[in-house]
């Protein structure tokens, strides 16, 4: 049972047409390559243009002396933030402004967040994009149910449908599609396995949803993951938070064979006590990928120019695993942003002898290498891009992708 909702947000704010009573409040200029395959969410200061509502404002983008208008979103927080995407274009410069208008804004329905049945479902139209799963899910009838694990996302699905992550492999019980535990931990003197359920040293559970979202750019959630140490008295301590930020940002209406993902993940120690994430050779954000993939029948690369037999312990800005789905073929690409902890990071890809078949793994794995010491009162944020994907992705557009990641289009206001 989801134990608790914090709140509930919904922004849809976007404007269908020109305005015929508009008061400009802002412009910009966007500077592009003019050559984008992919749409890129762009974002800038709200607070730092207008203190208008954004149920007030609309945005518009000039082509040719053509205005036309732009979904947007505002995030709020701490300054809140316009986003909108801006799709492949060939000009280099792109103009938009920000008016303040008095008609009447229609509500663009795009993507959907919902939660039922203890978990939360991202959807585009009657496409099911992303399965995040707040309820404790048990293994199967017969397996031991120290396996049982809440926080995590399965499925992730491809554009066209098929899974690509999987859950309750009878060679690990304890991958769960994806998800973010510590293998080897140093707390309070013990060292703890949040990875390795069967051990009983310690586990990841869903706390708390910090925001469900809908909008016309992206849907998502923020959810508190509690990282819980099983101490050997018997009693249980938190030891490490984590707020999870999930964003599926809406698809590229003329190309609907992609779709973005980020996620955001930042830690916190729970309490006094410090966190040291000890070196090891997996940890972190890993990913089970679907049964339908095996040696023969998919690949794995990297920023880096390795391949599936050179990728494990190498260090990479990005990875790709795509390969056959059933009749198709489809894949993600996972991006590390350049702000993360020991950046580039280093992978952790399963051998093609995995399990006889060639079973895929994968995991950014910035402790594989190097300690990390999280220190109370402190935090600390991972960032990662997902360009999930049907068909084949090419290595140049891989590239393209998490250069829009690292690298966002310029913004120059006027």
């Amino acid at each position: 049972m989801t134990k608790k909702i914090l709140y509930l947000l919904a922004f849809t704010v976007w404007a269908g047409g020109s305005p015929l009573h508009a008061q400009r409040i802002s412009s910009w200029q966007v500077k592009t390559s003019g050559n984008e395959t992919f749409s890129i969410p762009v974002s800038v200061d709200l607070d730092a243009i207008t203190t208008e509502a954004g149920s007030n404002l609309q945005l518009l983008e000039t082509t040719s002396g053509k205005k036309t208008a732009v979904p947007f979103q505002v995030a709020p927080g701490n300054g809140r933030r316009l986003y909108w995407m801006l799709e492949p274009g060939r000009q280099k410069l792109r103009s938009f402004e920000l008016v303040k208008t008095t008609e009447s804004q229609s509500a663009a329905g795009s993507l959907q967040t919902d939660l039922e049945n203890g978990a939360v479902t991202i959807r585009y139209g009657n496409k099911n994009f992303l399965r995040y799963h707040s309820e404790t899910v048990y293994p199967p009838k017969g397996i031991d149910t120290a396996y049982k694990r809440s926080g995590f996302i399965h499925p992730l699905w491809t554009p066209n449908g098929e899974e690509l992550t999987r859950i309750n492999a009878p060679d690990h019980y304890h991958h769960w599609g994806m998800w973010n535990p510590w293998t080897h931990v140093l707390f309070e003197k013990d060292t703890v396995d949040f990875w390795n359920l069967r051990d009983r040293k310690g586990t990841v559970r869903f706390a708390g949803f910090g925001a469900l979202v809908n909008g016309p750019v992206y849907s998502g959630y923020e959810a508190l993951h509690q990282h819980i140490v099983f101490k050997k008295d018997g009693t249980e301590k938190n030891a490490l938070n984590e707020l999870q930020t999930v964003r599926i940002y809406r698809p590229d209406d003329r190309n609907n064979n992609y779709y973005i993902m980020d996620v955001t993940v930042q830690l916190s120690c729970a309490g006094a006590s410090p966190v040291k994430l000890l070196e090891y050779r997996y940890g972190g954000l890993g990913i089970r990928a679907t049964a339908e993939w095996n040696k023969d029948n998919s690949v794995i690369f990297t920023s880096e120019g390795k391949d599936r037999k050179a990728a494990d312990g190498s260090t990479a800005r990005w990875c790709v695993a795509q390969g056959q789905l059933h009749q198709q073929y489809g894949g993600l690409e996972m991006m590390s942003h350049p702000a993360n902890y020991n950046y580039p990071e280093p992978l952790r890809v399963w051998p093609e002898n995995m399990n006889n078949r060639g079973d895929v793994f994968l995991n950014l794995s910035p402790t594989k290498n190097k300690d990390w010491l999280l220190e109370p009162g402190k935090e600390y944020l991972l960032r990662y891009r997902f360009l999930v994907f049907n068909n084949r992705l090419p290595k140049e557009q891989a590239e393209e992708a998490w250069q829009a990641f690292a690298h966002p289009p310029k913004i120059t206001f006027k």
